[in-house]
């Protein structure tokens, strides 16, 4: 492993912020071992009941810092996967709805890789399809020297937890790749994900196998799925200033059914000129273009899902003009047409 403290510190991991539930189970983690948790708040200058607002975020420094001083005070490498084990959906609020709600584990995955920054801006979270199997990749700062190897356990174990609340306990992944150096503890981690694993990797990966990801869910509703994803679209839009991406799509979606969403009148709403829209998305690795047929596709998989929607409703809801074009562009997407879908679904 490369001797991380000579690296700098990125501006904006500085920034980030994380969800105040995670503090809250690391609170619960802490008591499992017999830790009283407020003197550890205190110390870092965190509000002790920040937790209980589902509106609240903390300083992402100040919840490594917290991981930190857990680590420490239990004497635990694996705590973050006793932080796993207090775990919930509820506690990822809309995201956890919308993920259990998901059509199959491939559509929660991919609704996770998403909307990652609703937990925390700084993780970079993707599907990678590229060979035999399905991976949930995590990647970790790069450029934070003191990034505490808990909150990775604990982000991928939080990955895998959901997908075994899901679509059952029997879920476990082909393979797991982790960055972190071989804890001393490794047997605990061995037993929890119950794969082989691989360590000092360059990214995290839970590896999947494609049947698996593709199984239809019990608890699959897509209709609550959009409701919950539209409030996380929502909060992210509010928190996240600095990102536009979100507010774009927001913009997007609520202009669709009545036609094709411009982006000059988006950029008005947004108090921006159309070239500093551009310039901005370009930033984040997005074009209006992009944004608009991604939004499109994530819609249509879920409005197909919806049996009892017509294809020329699904049609009008996503703003074509006629559900020739929109049959066109699903093909496109998925190589086959909506009744095709449906029927193999």
């Amino acid at each position: 492993m490369r001797a991380r403290q000579e690296q700098p510190v990125d501006a904006s991991v500085v920034e980030a912020t994380t969800i105040s539930s995670v503090a809250g189970l690391i609170e619960k983690a802490l008591r499992t071992y017999g830790c009283d948790p407020e003197p550890l708040f205190a110390e870092i200058g965190i509000d002790h009941n920040v937790s209980f607002d589902p509106n609240a975020r903390i300083m992402t420094t100040k919840v490594q810092a917290l991981w930190k001083l857990s680590v420490e005070a239990t004497g635990d490498p694996g705590f973050g996967l006793t932080a796993v084990e207090q775990f919930q959906p509820a506690a990822l609020y809309g995201l956890g709805f919308a993920w259990l709600a998901s059509n199959n584990l491939r559509d929660a995955l991919g609704r996770l890789a998403r909307f990652s920054r609703f937990v925390t801006p700084f993780l970079k979270t993707y599907l990678d399809e590229r060979g035999n199997t399905v991976d949930m990749v995590m990647l970790g700062p790069e450029k934070w020297p003191d990034f505490v190897y808990a909150a990775g356990d604990w982000g991928m174990g939080i990955f895998l937890r959901m997908c075994q609340i899901t679509a059952g306990e029997h879920i476990v992944p082909v393979r797991v790749v982790l960055q972190r150096p071989i804890p001393p503890c490794s047997d605990r981690f061995n037993a929890f994900f119950a794969t082989p694993i691989e360590y000092g990797a360059p990214d995290n990966r839970l590896c999947f196998e494609p049947h698996l990801v593709n199984q239809p869910l019990m608890s699959s509703n897509p209709e609550l799925a959009r409701i919950n994803d539209q409030t996380v679209i929502d909060y992210l839009a509010r928190f996240d200033r600095s990102h536009i991406t979100m507010k774009v799509r927001a913009h997007i979606i609520e202009q669709l059914p009545s036609g094709s969403p411009n982006q000059t009148s988006i950029a008005d709403e947004l108090h921006v000129s159309l070239r500093s829209l551009q310039r901005k998305l370009k930033d984040e690795g997005n074009t209006f273009k992009s944004l608009l047929e991604d939004t499109r596709r994530e819609l249509a998989m879920q409005y197909i899902w919806e049996k009892h929607r017509s294809v020329g409703e699904i049609a009008y809801l996503l703003g074509f003009s006629e559900p020739g074009n929109f049959s066109r562009a699903f093909r496109r997407w998925t190589g086959c047409s909506p009744a095709e879908f449906r029927e193999t679904a």
